[in-house]
C-alpha cells in the first residue's frame, strides 16, 4: 500500500466525469487500498478516485463504522434533509454549509464485485453524497450556502460533535 497525492480543487481531473469499473483488476485493487490509507492518513472520512488521480467510479468511506469500499455506487433513494457544515481532502483547511438528504440508499458492487444495498443517515448519507458527486466532477463547493471558512482539524472535530 502507498499514498497517493490528493488532488487540490482547481485540477482539472476533479470536474471529470469518471469511468464504470467493468472487472477489479490487480491495479483497482492496489488502487482500493491506497485509497483506503490516504483517507486514513488525511483523517477523512471518504475519498473518491479522481480525488487521487484516477478516472474510476470507485469509492472509500468510513464514519467511523469500518471502511466501506463501493465501486460503481448510485444513489437510488433519497429523503429527508440535513444541512451542516463540509469540508474535502481536495479543498484543505476550508468548510462551508451544504443541505443534503438525511436519508440515502445506495447500490453498489463491493470489493469483490458483489451488488450491494447499503443505506445511511446523517453523516453516512452525507459522505455517500459527496464521494459520489465526485464521480460526477463535481464538488461541495457548489453547493455551499454562504461563504467558505478556514477551519483547523481539531475544529472540524468539534463541528462533528455538535451535529
Amino acid at each position: 500500500m502507498a499514498l497517493r497525492e490528493v488532488r487540490i480543487q482547481g485540477d482539472p481531473v476533479l470536474e471529470k466525469v469518471c469511468r464504470p469499473v467493468e472487472k477489479l483488476t490487480d491495479r483497482l485493487e492496489t488502487l482500493i487500498d491506497d485509497m483506503l490509507e490516504t483517507m486514513y492518513n488525511e483523517n477523512g472520512v471518504g475519498l473518491a478516485a479522481p480525488q487521487v488521480g484516477v478516472l474510476r467510479r470507485i469509492v472509500v468511506i468510513d464514519v467511523g463504522e469500518g471502511p466501506l469500499v463501493l465501486i460503481n455506487p448510485e444513489i437510488v433513494e433519497q429523503d429527508g434533509e440535513q444541512t451542516g457544515s463540509e469540508g474535502c481532502l481536495s479543498l484543505p483547511g476550508k468548510a462551508g454549509i451544504v443541505t443534503r438528504p438525511n436519508h440515502v440508499v445506495v447500490k453498489a458492487l463491493d470489493r469483490k464485485m458483489q451488488p450491494v444495498t447499503l443505506e445511511g443517515t446523517e453523516l453516512l448519507a452525507r459522505a455517500f453524497c459527496h464521494e459520489i458527486d465526485h464521480l460526477d466532477g463535481h464538488m461541495y463547493t457548489e453547493l455551499v450556502e454562504g461563504p467558505l471558512s478556514d477551519v483547523e482539524y481539531d475544529d472540524v472535530e468539534e463541528l462533528e460533535d455538535e451535529e
